[in-house]
This record gives C-alpha cells, structure tokens and sequence, in this order.
C-alpha cells in the first residue's frame, strides 16, 4: 500500500475556493480529465450540506505492461463525492477509481477548510493499493506506477486550480471595478 499526503493554503478565501472546484475543469493543464458528469446534488434542507456526486473520464497514458497484464484500455473513470457544509466551512472529496478496481484501488480525500478570511488550506490524502496477493512483486510496480501517476497529477491538479482561482479572482475585481 502507498500513501501520498500534501497540505498546503490557497491566497483565496474558503468561498472563493469552493466556488473555483466546480470551475476546475475542462482545463488545458489537467488534459488526462475529458470529462465530467454531475450524477446527483442535493441540499439537506435541515443541515444546509451540499453533497454532490460526479463521474470524471480520464484518459491516462498507462504502461504497456500494466495493459497488457491487466487488459482494459487508458480510460479510466473516477467517482468524486463532494459535500459542502457552508455553516462550518468545510468542503470534503472523496474520490475512488471505478475502473480496474478489481486489481488496484485508490481513495483520495480532498479538505477545504479557511485559515483565515483570505486564505484556505488544502489537505490531500491517498492510499493506493494493488489488489492482487499472488503476484506480490507485479503488485509493488502497479502501486509505484500508480502512486507516482497520482502525485504528478496532483501537482497538475494544484497548478490548475491555481490558475482557475486567479482567473475567477480577476474577473472579480474587473466586474467591480467596472460597476464602480
């Protein structure tokens, strides 16, 4: 089993953040995700969470070995549950892979949560981990794979939102300035 864990803030306040992780995608720096489905939201009416649930389609460049041991093709998909508390500020993600699940399995969370009221901070953890017990070494090079392929799309994934929070954040300011 591989673990991949990284923290770290967002110059944006909590709000903000939130509204930019439903502008996250399309993205040209986040390519491997060519698509996302909304496949349920709902509001509790007593509680105020948001919980949404969506199927992202990937395309991911696998190694040969991995196709050919394991059949299938580089379309992937991801199942991301999202639930938003706006009284707590707290945004949580999780995400599992749905494709190839019966040979290896990752589970991400995702925490937004405000460190001040212009700055939010970003916990990410995963575990990865092969499923198949008779072919132990087989096994370690997929969670390797696997976890190096997770981290360089996480550090994508960071630059992407990056972008995507200083583009939303200027439209701000430019729309004020112009009502202005």
């Amino acid at each position: 089993m591989h673990f991949v864990n990284q923290t770290f803030n967002y110059d944006h306040p909590w709000s903000h953040v939130v509204i930019g992780m439903w502008h996250k995608y399309p993205n040209p720096k986040c390519s491997h995700v060519i698509s996302v489905d909304v496949v349920d939201r709902s509001v509790d009416p007593k509680t105020g969470l948001i919980r949404t649930e969506r199927i992202l389609g990937c395309k991911q460049k696998a190694p040969i070995w991995i196709v050919k041991l394991f059949g299938g093709s580089e379309d992937a998909f991801v199942r991301e549950i999202s639930f938003i508390d706006p009284k707590t500020q707290n945004a949580t993600i999780i995400s599992e892979n749905l494709s190839l699940s019966q040979f290896a399995t990752g589970l991400e969370q995702i925490q937004y949560s405000p460190v001040s009221s212009h700055q939010t901070m970003f916990r990410q953890t995963a575990e990865i981990q092969a499923r198949m017990a008779l072919w132990r070494s087989a096994a370690d090079g997929l969670e390797r794979w696997l976890a190096q392929r997770f981290e360089q799309n996480a550090q994508l994934g960071k630059t992407a939102f990056t972008d995507v929070l200083r583009q939303l954040w200027e439209e701000r300011h430019m729309q004020g300035a112009t009502a202005a």
